[in-house]
């Protein structure tokens, strides 16, 4: 495993997202998985508050690991138990505390703000994560899915009022999905965000598990109702076809197509880690290989011949 910095922080190249583990009826599949990720290097744990009982279901999985040997990155903004969700300075403090204590930790490394909130000022936002940063609570802080304007406005702000500005952005992003190319790659880079990317395998279409003209493989993401809801413009035959002529290429170079997929994210500028979702210890291995992978520019080039004229690239659709 490589790691990359995050602010002060040394992040694995490849980390552990929560969202899929989420209950703990699956207590014993979170263990295996957060072992296996140990394992095989991965540092940087990603959760959030409004995912479930992910927060409680990671710590007891990391129960007697040394603290210091792994990062911890959450969220917030949704709403959870009631609560009115947001970015308010009231609601950042409830959820960092409620945070802590599922985590079982006194502090947090990343702390992301999920969403932009266009209900409260900026300024109060930015300065409830720079008091957190103060007292020690949180490590640093960052932002998921804003837009570059969104981006830069908060740095400005940042410097402005003498605190630190956000570390890292959470977009999502993969060979398919390239809207953060358009502005917010760039303005990340110009004010030295790190870009933690999540969806890496387009929730696992680009790993060839589903075919063109067949339903969904029963137990697979895309077969639940969720699934059909976020996947419904990634899972078209026209794209599952690419697909596999994407795992033909993997093959040929001696590559899964989930670490076609991963390394292809790692080797793009200003990236720091892709966060991947897994169910399964030999998912989470598969994946954690395409640390360190090297893509040169013809397969780069091929790559984007491939998937020509199926990329979501449009800038307007972030934030």
């Amino acid at each position: 495993m490589r790691y990359r910095r995050l602010g002060s922080l040394s992040v694995s190249e490849v980390g552990l997202g929560t969202w899929l583990n989420a209950s703990s009826d699956r207590q014993a599949e979170v263990d295996a998985v957060v072992a296996t990720a140990l394992e095989q290097g991965v540092n940087l744990f990603d959760t959030a508050d409004s995912y479930g009982e992910a927060q409680e279901c990671l710590s007891a999985a990391l129960r007697g690991v040394d603290r210091d040997t792994y990062v911890i990155s959450t969220k917030v903004y949704f709403p959870y138990s009631g609560t009115s969700g947001g970015l308010s300075r009231k609601h950042v403090l409830a959820s960092v505390r409620r945070s802590l204590s599922q985590l079982g930790v006194d502090h947090i490394d990343l702390l992301t703000a999920h969403r932009f909130d266009p209900a409260v000022p900026l300024a109060e936002t930015i300065g409830v994560f720079a008091e957190l940063v103060r007292a020690g609570t949180i490590r640093h802080y960052g932002v998921s899915e804003w837009t570059a304007p969104q981006i830069e406005q908060a740095c400005r702000l940042a410097d402005e009022l003498g605190v630190p500005r956000p570390v890292s952005n959470q977009p999502q992003y993969n060979v398919v999905w390239r809207v953060p190319e358009g502005e917010v790659l760039p303005a990340c880079q110009r004010n030295g965000l790190g870009v933690v990317a999540f969806w890496p395998l387009a929730q696992g279409i680009l790993t060839n598990k589903y075919r063109p003209g067949r339903p969904p493989p029963t137990g697979t993401r895309a077969a639940g109702e969720v699934g059909q809801q976020t996947m419904s413009a990634l899972l078209l035959d026209e794209v599952l076809d690419r697909v596999e002529l994407f795992a033909r290429l993997a093959a040929r170079r001696d590559l899964t197509p989930a670490q076609l997929a991963i390394a292809w994210v790692l080797n793009r500028p200003g990236v720091t880690a892709a966060v991947v979702g897994a169910t399964r210890p030999e998912q989470l291995r598969d994946n954690a290989a395409a640390s360190g992978v090297r893509l040169d520019p013809a397969t780069l080039e091929l790559i984007d011949k491939l998937f020509a004229g199926l990329v979501h690239d449009d800038v307007t659709a972030t934030g």
